[in-house]
């Protein structure tokens, strides 16, 4: 079939994104899904800073690429393999497909699955294919999803069955931010009742992991951001302190309002400073965990005196280190409990021409996120 979709031909074009026309909407042709993928309508997209790094270089991927991983719609068609989908589904997709038979998969890991980034990395789904081109070249897709698009062809194993009644704009979240935040909280650090948290760096993933901190029952919550309509927000969202990553005595405040520093901080920038920060915020014994993804060639250094004498952790958070199928139907739960309102995160709904200002908007902190909607 002809659809419209967002695609990247050459990573790292000029900022203003609008006026570079970085991301470029075309008349693509979709192949139909094979035996274990699913044909899928797109209702939203989220404009999330991972595609974000795709356009501006920072994350390498294969171009030219259909862009788009977090995203929900309506199941259309599926391959003659597919047994737990149905057209008329509604369904979110899962950015790291999991095939569900290397050690990693068969460990409980399936953001570690090996399969699923070997076929991320190569711009392909599970099945080893691509059903994207453009005058008979081919298009790669971006972590097994392109939900910048009309329609969308994933391995069914890229998708979650959601309940009809969440609205999709709002489903969509769940299938990057919400999993990513709330799941380094709950699945990779483990934060108990009762501990003090930080974050630092407040877009969708930041707020979803102080969200998913509140809910896990921590005693104090603190947001640390350059950007005062972010730092505004978090006081809405209840966080308890506020702080701008930019002060040059963050650290000494950050620490004399803690009583000596966080047992938990979470970084979800992507930056190597926004990582030392956070680490310098976190307490004797306390852990700091990451899930921003920077450029592959920066580093961060610490004191390995201090690591030791101080009994500190460092983690890294991939997906949330989530089981998809088990924790996006929960976090719903809480959802639609009142206990996790990750509505908050929604600012806005635009159409997929205007990607290109949406990036803009993203690379200045002007917003948490936009959803692209098609209907």
């Amino acid at each position: 079939m002809k659809m419209k979709a967002a695609v990247v031909y050459e990573q790292g074009q000029s900022k203003p994104y609008a006026k570079s026309n970085a991301v470029k909407v075309e008349m693509v042709d979709l192949e139909g899904p094979g035996d274990t993928d699913v044909l899928v309508k797109i209702e939203a997209g989220g404009v999330c800073h991972s595609d974000l790094s795709v356009v501006n270089g920072n994350r390498a991927r294969p171009v030219p690429i259909v862009l788009g991983h977090e995203g929900a719609g309506v199941v259309q068609e599926v391959g003659k393999h597919v047994k737990d989908l149905a057209p008329g589904d509604h369904v979110a997709f899962i950015f790291m497909p999991n095939c569900g038979e290397c050690i990693q998969c068969r460990s409980g890991r399936p953001s570690n699955c090996e399969q699923g980034n070997a076929a991320n990395a190569a711009g392909r789904l599970l099945s080893g294919k691509r059903h994207l081109s453009i005058n008979g070249t081919e298009l790669n897709h971006y972590a097994g999803v392109s939900c910048f698009a009309e329609y969308a062809v994933s391995d069914h194993r890229s998708l979650v069955k959601l309940p009809k009644e969440i609205p999709l704009e709002v489903a969509a979240v769940f299938s990057c931010a919400v999993i990513t935040g709330v799941g380094a909280v709950v699945n990779t650090a483990k934060v108990p009742l009762g501990a003090s948290v930080g974050v630092v760096g407040l877009g969708a993933v930041g707020f979803s992991a102080m969200l998913g901190a509140k809910a896990a029952g921590a005693r104090q919550i603190i947001g640390i951001d350059p950007s005062q309509y972010k730092r505004d927000m978090a006081r809405q969202m209840d966080a308890d302190l506020v702080f701008d990553s930019n002060d040059p005595d963050i650290v000494e405040k950050v620490k004399d309002a803690t009583g000596g520093g966080l047992e938990y901080v979470f970084e979800a920038v992507g930056e190597v400073e926004a990582m030392e920060l956070a680490y310098a915020v976190t307490g004797r014994g306390g852990t700091t965990t990451s899930s921003g993804l920077s450029h592959p060639s920066k580093n961060f250094s610490v004191s390995h005196v201090q690591l030791v004498s101080e009994e500190r952790t460092i983690k890294g958070s991939f997906l949330g280190s989530c089981v998809p199928k088990r924790d996006i139907p929960n976090y719903i739960e809480l959802f639609q409990a009142g206990k996790l309102p990750v509505d908050q995160l929604v600012k806005g709904t635009i159409n997929i021409e205007d990607i290109n200002d949406a990036f803009d908007v993203l690379d200045r902190a002007e917003t948490v996120r936009q959803v692209i909607t098609f209907t």
